[in-house]
């Protein structure tokens, strides 16, 4: 048992007693619910030389480092309790991704998250040249808990279980500003195409659920996304979450009439375009077996009920800025953008994956 699950725990019995309310997703109306104990997320962000070094005064479960600058070069070395420093490490960057209205070069606008299992702080070494920097402590584990209202029964979208916005402990409050203003508000469009993605972080993750709300904080509060940044996430675990909110009247990804939310998960590109990430690094080894099957399912859903055809080569077009490229149906990030993502082993699979969710499509 790692010190992130003892913590865990502790805190959920240290929690119950003095629930801090949030605002939560709710269940559809007239739907059977159950209450929920989450822990709040807590974090603290630094900037400039702050970002550096930093120790937040809470167990931290995950650090999100943000800069604009090389991809390569960045590292981190974790502080325990006793303040004695781990081994430096290097960084592994998240998917360069953002909003279509970013301008510049997206690609080289680079974040990171990185499990910290309750270390009291960290230090960073940054590229050379690197501007911009933002270091976010983030605790999804040990913080006061809040009781979520989830529905009894297990949500599906055409045949495909997933755990939703409430199940996995989304804060919809940080979607909104200060002053209550929603950040990204949703924008709905046709899909035209369906991108996979890998989270580059840690395999064998033991608290998947966590790890999501970590990534919902830095895509939404860190890099000021307003929303985590991808349509569904897939867990090792094979367990399918929602991902980008988008309303309480339609399915999920999509409004009633069956449009696609805009997400934020390969720059310049969103809008019409559907990504689900994987959790987990694919650089040398492949997603698990239940998460591939998840993830045929899920694409294969998805292809049905668009009438996309897994296997055809398009052109899409971004209905926001014009921005074209031809890619493949189910295509990889690194087809839009230059990433390594989604992962050198789990790119090389796509050919076959495209055939299964073919296979997957034609026998439902």
């Amino acid at each position: 048992m790692t010190r992130r699950t003892l913590l865990g725990a502790a805190g959920l019995a240290a929690g119950a007693a003095a629930a801090i309310p949030v605002i939560a997703s709710a269940a559809p109306s007239g739907t059977a619910t159950r209450q929920k104990p989450v822990p709040r997320t807590r974090a603290k962000t630094f900037t400039g030389a702050a970002a550096g070094s930093a120790k937040p005064g809470f167990p931290v479960e995950y650090v999100g480092v943000a800069w604009t600058g090389a991809r390569r070069g960045a590292a981190i070395r974790l502080l325990d309790q006793a303040g004695k420093p781990g081994a430096w490490q290097a960084l592994t960057p998240v998917c360069a991704a953002g909003s279509d209205a970013d301008t510049g070069e997206p690609a080289k606008s680079v974040s990171v998250l990185v499990p910290a299992d309750g270390a009291a702080g960290y230090e960073l070494k940054m590229p050379d040249g690197a501007t911009g920097i933002r270091s976010t402590a983030i605790d999804t584990v040990n913080g006061p808990t809040v009781n979520v209202s989830v529905a009894t029964e297990t949500a599906s979208f055409r045949g495909v279980e997933f755990i939703t916005r409430a199940g996995w402990g989304a804060d919809e409050s940080l979607r909104f500003k200060a002053d209550g203003t929603e950040n990204s508000p949703q924008t709905y469009y046709p899909a035209q195409t369906l991108t996979v993605h890998h989270t580059a972080g840690a395999n064998g993750d033991l608290d998947p659920a966590a790890t999501i709300r970590a990534y919902y904080y830095l895509h939404a509060i860190t890099n000021d996304w307003g929303d985590i940044g991808y349509h569904f996430l897939v867990d090792e675990a094979g367990l399918v979450y929602e991902g980008r909110y988008s309303g309480t009247d339609g399915i999920p990804a999509h409004n009633a009439d069956g449009k696609m939310v805009t997400a934020f998960h390969t720059s310049g590109f969103n809008s019409g375009n559907l990504g689900i990430a994987v959790l987990g690094s694919f650089e040398s080894q492949a997603p698990t077996a239940a998460a591939r099957a998840s993830l045929t399912k899920l694409l294969a859903a998805l292809a049905d009920y668009h009438d996309l055809d897994p296997e055809a080569a398009v052109t899409f077009v971004n209905p926001v800025n014009g921005v074209t490229r031809d890619v493949q149906m189910i295509s990889g990030h690194r087809d839009w953008l230059a990433t390594e993502c989604p992962g050198t082993t789990f790119y090389g699979d796509l050919p076959a994956l495209r055939q299964d969710v073919t296979a997957a499509r034609s026998g439902s």
